[in-house]
């Protein structure tokens, strides 16, 4: 697996990875992430552009809510297992 590209972004660090004629995306806050693969077949030019072009804002927005609900999630879980 090789790193393509790293997107800068304020509110999580997100990295793109080439694997088996896939990409990875993969984004991260704190201790939490969340990827996404694509096949290279499914994007129009195949290259990592196409995969930019994927990621806007609101996309990047809806991540950054699940965070939010993932960490709320374990939290509750953590809090509900501690003696």
């Amino acid at each position: 697996m090789r790193v393509v590209a790293e997107l800068p972004h304020p509110e999580c660090k997100i990295t793109i990875f080439s694997m088996n004629q896939k990409f990875i995306i993969k984004f991260e806050q704190g201790t939490f992430e969340q990827s996404y693969k694509l096949a290279e077949l499914d994007l129009s030019g195949g290259g990592v552009n196409d995969v930019f072009e994927i990621l806007d804002e609101e996309f990047i927005q809806t991540v950054i809510a699940r965070f939010k609900v993932m960490r709320t999630d374990f939290t509750a879980a953590y809090n509900r297992h501690q003696y």
